[in-house]
C-alpha cells in the first residue's frame, strides 16, 4: 500500500467522545421534548463528535462530482452511448445540470474531476483532470484496472478532497457521472456483500426486464472471470471497479483523516463507501448517506454498512444531487443545536421526570 494512502488511513480516528456528551447534554437542554428532533438530534452529536466541538452551521461546502467512463459498456450493457460522460462533464461545467442547481440551492461550490473518460476534454478553469487511463477495460474479459492503478485513484481522491481543505472545507458531499457505473458499483456490492447478483442490479437508465438480465449474466460473468478477494477491497476495486468510484472512496477517507463529515449520495457513492469503509472500518462514523436510490443494489450495501439514508425520494440521478439535499437536512440539525434556546434562556419549564 502506497505511503500516501496508509498514511491517511492511520490519521482516521474515533470520533470525540467528550464532544459528543456536550452535544447531548445541550440537546437535552433545548426548548423540546428530548428527542422530538428525532434524526435531526442524532446528526447534530454525530458532527459535533466529527468536528470536536459544537457547530453553528457550514461556511465552506462542496460537492466533489467525479467521472469515469467504463470498459463494461461495450458488453450492452446501458442504453446511453459511452461519450455521453464527456457531454454531461461540460453541462457540468457549464452549469446546466441537475447538481449545479441543487449545489447553488445550498451554497456549495461543485468540483469536477476527470478520472478516466474516455476522450480528452478541452481545458477548463473548472476541470480537474486526474486522468487514471481512458476508462477501464471490460471487467468482463479482464481486470478493470491494475492494482497500481486502484490505488493510484484512491490517492487521488485523498489529494483532491485535501486540496479543497486548503481552500476551505467544512462539509463535503460526493457525485459521480459514468455511462456504466451502475455494472461497476452492482459487482462491487455483490463482492463485498456476499449478495446474488440479481439482488443488487437494478435496471440503471431504465433497462427493461431482457436487458437487465442481460446485465446481471455480464456480472456475473465478470465476477466468476476475476474471482475478487471480498477481504481485498482493493482486489475488487481493480477487477471490478470504476476510476470514479476509487476516487470517491479516497474522498472519504481524506475528509475523515481531517476529521470533515461526508454526505455521500447514491450507488455509486455507496460502492466507493464499501472499499473504503473496508480499507477503514472507522471511516463509517464520518459517512451520514443522503438518500436511498431506485437502484435495488443501493439498500442491500446501506443495511451491510448499517446506515440509515435521511431521505427517500426515488432518486437516481447520481451527480451529488441526493448529496446536495442530505447537505442541507445535516446543515439544518447543526443550527437547531447551535441557535435553539435552552430552557433556561427561554424562562420556559423544563418536564417532570
Amino acid at each position: 500500500m502506497d505511503d500516501s494512502l496508509s498514511r491517511t488511513l492511520k490519521e482516521i480516528n474515533p470520533l470525540d467522545s467528550k464532544a459528543i456528551e456536550a452535544a447531548q447534554a445541550r440537546q437535552d437542554e433545548l426548548t423540546k421534548p428530548k428527542g422530538s428532533l428525532g434524526r435531526l438530534e442524532e446528526l447534530s452529536i454525530q458532527i459535533a463528535g466529527i468536528k470536536g466541538r459544537i457547530i453553528a452551521g457550514f461556511e465552506h461546502k462542496a460537492i466533489i462530482t467525479m467521472a469515469a467512463d467504463h470498459g463494461v459498456v461495450s458488453e450492452g450493457v446501458t442504453l446511453y452511448p459511452q461519450e455521453v460522460t464527456a457531454q454531461m462533464v461540460s453541462n457540468f461545467l457549464n452549469g446546466g445540470a441537475g447538481i449545479n442547481v441543487l449545489a447553488r440551492f445550498i451554497g456549495a461550490r461543485v468540483i469536477v474531476v476527470d478520472m478516466g473518460i474516455a476522450r480528452d476534454l478541452p481545458p477548463h478553469s473548472d476541470l480537474i483532470c486526474r486522468k487514471i487511463a481512458y476508462g477501464t477495460k471490460n471487467m468482463a474479459q479482464q481486470a478493470a484496472m491494475t492494482p497500481n492503478e486502484a490505488v493510484r485513484a484512491i490517492e487521488a481522491g485523498i489529494e483532491i478532497v485535501e486540496a479543497e481543505i486548503a481552500k476551505g472545507l467544512d462539509i463535503v458531499g460526493t457525485g459521480d457521472m459514468g455511462i456504466g457505473n451502475t455494472t461497476a458499483s452492482s459487482a462491487i456490492c455483490a463482492a463485498i456483500t456476499g449478495e446474488p447478483v440479481e439482488k443488487v442490479t437494478g435496471r440503471g437508465e431504465g433497462l427493461d426486464n431482457k436487458q437487465l438480465a442481460h446485465k446481471i449474466k455480464v456480472i456475473e460473468k465478470a465476477l466468476a472471470f476475476n474471482k475478487p478477494d471480498p477481504r481485498e477491497p482493493i482486489d475488487v476495486l481493480a477487477k471490478v471497479g470504476g476510476f470514479e468510484i476509487g476516487g470517491l472512496a479516497g474522498v472519504m477517507l481524506g475528509a475523515a483523516a481531517h476529521r470533515i463529515p461526508v454526505v455521500i449520495d447514491g450507488f455509486i457513492s455507496g460502492a466507493a463507501a464499501l472499499i473504503a469503509t473496508e480499507l477503514s472500518p472507522m471511516l463509517k462514523n464520518y459517512l451520514t448517506p443522503a438518500h436511498l436510490s431506485a437502484e435495488s443494489g443501493h439498500k442491500v450495501l446501506l443495511q451491510y454498512l448499517r446506515l440509515t439514508p435521511l431521505l427517500n425520494l426515488e432518486m437516481r440521478l447520481g451527480e451529488g444531487t441526493g448529496a446536495a439535499l442530505g447537505m442541507a437536512i445535516v446543515e439544518a440539525a447543526v443550527k437547531t443545536l447551535a441557535q435553539m434556546a435552552t430552557f433556561g434562556e427561554a424562562g420556559v419549564t423544563k418536564e417532570k421526570h
